[in-house]
C-alpha cells in the first residue's frame, strides 16, 4: 500500500480546522473563614453582587460583600458541613426566584421550593429576586380601587391598585387579619394574591393555609413562608421573593396584591446579616441602608401606563410597633415610603372596636380618587363624624352638662362606631357596606339603642337582597343616584318600622 503525503496532509489539515476541546471554565475560590451562616471566599475577583456561588455539600451562598480581597457570603443550606481551604466556585447566575400560574395555591419557601408536600412546582420561568422599579414615566396615577371588604377601610382609608398602604400597630391588635380579609375578598376578581410570613411560628402559617383553603381562597393565592427557625439569609430574601411573584402578573397585564407579614422582623433579619458581614451599625444597630431596603422593595409596587400593559401590584406592609410607638427606627421609615398608613391601637381593640382603626391617624394619601362614586357619596361625612366623636368622647369624660349638640354627636358616633364593626374573615361587598353607612350617616340609626345596630344591619341587608334590585344597581353602575337613594330611604324606613315593632314586642313579652 503507497502512502501519498499529500493525501495525509489533507486529512492532518481537515482534523486541525474542526479540532475542538471542550473546556470547562469556572472561576475557583478557598473559603477562608466560615461561622454563622457567613462564609469569606477569597479568589472571585469577577464575582457580581447577589451572584449564586457553589459550595461544597450542596450548599448555596449569595454573594453580598465585595470586598478588595475577599467575597462576604450569606449561606442557605448545611453551612455547618462547610470548611476552610474548601473551593467554592463561581454560577454566573443572579438570584431569582420561579413565578409564574404554577405558584398558585402552592406554599413555598424564599428559594422557590415547595413546602406543602405536593410534589414539585412545574415552571420553567425565573425572575430576578431584586428588579429596578419602574420609573415615573412607565406609571400611571393610583385611580382604580382594590376593595379589602372592610368597611372602616374601604370607606374611610381606601386602598387603590397600585398603591402602597400600610398596616401598623402593636401586637395582637388585628394587622394580619386585615390582610387575610383583604385576599379572601379577592375571590371572584382579577387579582391574584401573594403572602409573606417573615419569621411567623409555623404553625401561625398552617391557620393562615388552612383557611384560606376551606374558603377558596388558594385557587388564587400563593404563600411564601420564612418560618421563625430559619436562617436571617432566608428571612431577608422572602420579601423579594414574594415581590418577584407578583412582579410576573404586574408586567403581564395582570393585577396582583402582596402583602408583607411583617417588615419589622425583615428589618430585624437584615441588622443581623449585616451585623455578621461586619457592616458599620448605625441607629439601633441597624445597618446604613435599612432604609432603603424597604424603599427599593416598596417601590416596585405601581400601577404601569396603558402604554407598558396597565398591570398593577399593589402591597400591603405590615410593621410592629412597640407600646404604641410609631415613631422608632423602622415605622418612621416605613411610614415615609408607603401611600398612607391604617394604624391599630391596642386601648380600641382592648374595648371591643374591631378592627381598631384610629380615625386621627390612618390615612390614605390617594384620598377619594381610588373609590366608587357610590362609596364618595357616603363616606364623606363618616371620617369627620368618627373624628369628632373621639374627641367629644374624652371631653363628654369631664362634663356632666352636655348641650343637645353634643349628646346628639355622641350618640350618632357611638352607633357609627357599632355600625363599622366587623367580625374577622367576614368582609362585604361594596354594595352592602354603602347601604349600611348610608343608613348610619343620614341618621336612620340615631333612635336604634347601640347594641341593637348589628342586628338592625343585618336585616336591612337581608330584607335588600330578598325584595329590591337596589343593591344590584349600585353594584353594576358604582354610583348611587338621586332615585336609588330615594328607593333606599324608603327601603330603610320600612325595615326601621318593622324592627321597632319587634322591639317593642320583645319588651312585652
Amino acid at each position: 500500500m503507497k502512502l501519498r503525503p499529500e493525501e495525509i496532509t489533507s486529512i492532518l489539515k481537515d482534523r486541525i480546522e474542526h479540532y475542538d476541546v471542550e473546556t470547562d471554565l469556572a472561576e475557583v475560590g478557598t473559603v477562608l473563614q466560615v461561622g454563622d451562616g457567613i462564609a469569606r471566599a477569597y479568589g472571585l475577583e469577577n464575582a457580581v453582587a447577589l451572584e449564586m456561588l457553589e459550595f461544597e455539600h450542596g450548599v448555596v451562598g449569595l454573594a453580598f460583600n465585595l470586598e478588595e480581597d475577599d467575597v462576604g457570603t450569606a449561606l442557605f443550606g448545611e453551612w455547618q458541613h462547610v470548611k476552610e481551604g474548601e473551593p467554592v466556585r463561581r454560577t454566573g447566575r443572579v438570584a431569582s426566584v420561579p413565578v409564574g400560574e404554577a405558584l398558585l395555591g402552592r406554599v413555598v419557601d424564599p428559594l422557590g421550593n415547595p413546602l406543602d408536600g405536593g410534589g414539585p412546582i412545574e415552571t420553567s420561568e425565573t425572575r430576578l429576586l431584586e428588579f429596578k422599579a419602574p420609573g415615573v414615566v412607565a406609571r400611571q396615577p393610583v385611580k382604580e380601587p382594590l376593595l379589602t371588604g372592610i368597611k372602616a377601610i374601604d370607606a374611610m382609608t381606601n386602598v387603590g391598585r397600585g398603591q402602597r398602604e400600610l398596616i401598623i400597630g402593636d401586637r395582637q391588635t388585628g394587622k394580619t387579619t386585615i390582610g387575610i380579609d383583604t385576599i379572601l375578598n379577592q375571590k371572584d376578581t382579577d387579582v391574584k394574591c401573594i403572602y409573606v410570613a417573615i419569621g411567623q411560628k409555623a404553625s401561625t402559617v398552617a391557620q393562615v393555609y388552612e383557611l384560606f383553603r376551606d374558603r377558596g381562597a388558594m385557587d388564587y393565592t400563593t404563600i411564601v413562608s420564612a418560618a421563625a427557625q430559619e436562617a436571617a439569609p432566608i428571612k431577608w430574601m422572602a420579601p423579594f421573593a414574594g415581590c418577584a411573584m407578583g412582579e410576573h402578573f404586574l408586567y403581564n397585564r395582570g393585577h396582583a396584591l402582596v402583602i408583607y407579614d411583617d417588615l419589622s422582623k425583615h428589618a430585624d433579619a437584615y441588622r443581623q446579616l449585616s451585623l455578621l458581614l461586619r457592616r458599620p451599625p448605625g441607629r439601633e444597630a441597624f445597618p446604613g441602608d435599612v432604609f432603603y431596603l424597604h424603599s427599593r422593595l416598596l417601590e416596585r409596587a405601581c400601577k404601569l401606563s396603558d402604554e407598558n400593559g396597565g398591570g398593577s401590584l399593589t402591597a400591603l406592609p405590615i410593621v410592629e410597633t412597640q407600646a404604641g410607638d410609631v415613631a422608632a427606627y423602622i415605622p418612621t421609615n416605613v411610614i415615609s415610603i408607603t401611600d398612607g398608613q391604617i394604624y391599630l391601637e391596642s386601648d380600641l381593640f382592648f374595648s371591643g372596636v374591631r378592627p381598631a382603626i384610629n380615625v386621627g391617624i390612618s390615612v390614605s394619601r390617594v384620598g377619594s380618587s381610588a373609590q366608587t362614586k357610590a362609596m364618595k357619596k357616603v363616606a364623606g361625612r363618616l371620617r369627620l363624624d368618627l373624628s369628632q366623636y373621639r374627641e367629644l368622647e374624652a371631653f363628654a369624660q369631664f362634663g356632666s352638662d352636655l348641650d343637645e349638640a353634643t349628646r346628639n354627636a355622641l350618640a350618632r358616633g357611638e352607633r357609627m362606631v357599632a355600625l363599622l364593626n366587623q367580625p374577622q374573615y367576614q368582609p362585604w361587598p361594596i354594595e352592602e357596606q354603602v347601604v349600611a353607612l348610608y343608613a348610619g350617616v343620614n341618621g336612620y340609626l340615631d333612635d336604634i339603642p347601640v347594641n341593637n345596630v348589628p342586628r338592625f344591619v343585618e336585616e336591612l341587608v337581608e330584607h335588600l337582597r330578598a325584595e329590591s334590585t337596589i343593591l344590584e344597581e349600585i353594584r353594576e353602575s358604582g354610583d348611587l343616584s338621586d332615585e336609588v337613594a330615594t328607593r333606599l330611604g324608603e327601603e330603610i324606613t320600612k325595615v326601621l318600622e318593622s324592627f321597632h315593632v319587634e322591639e317593642a314586642d320583645s319588651l312585652v313579652g
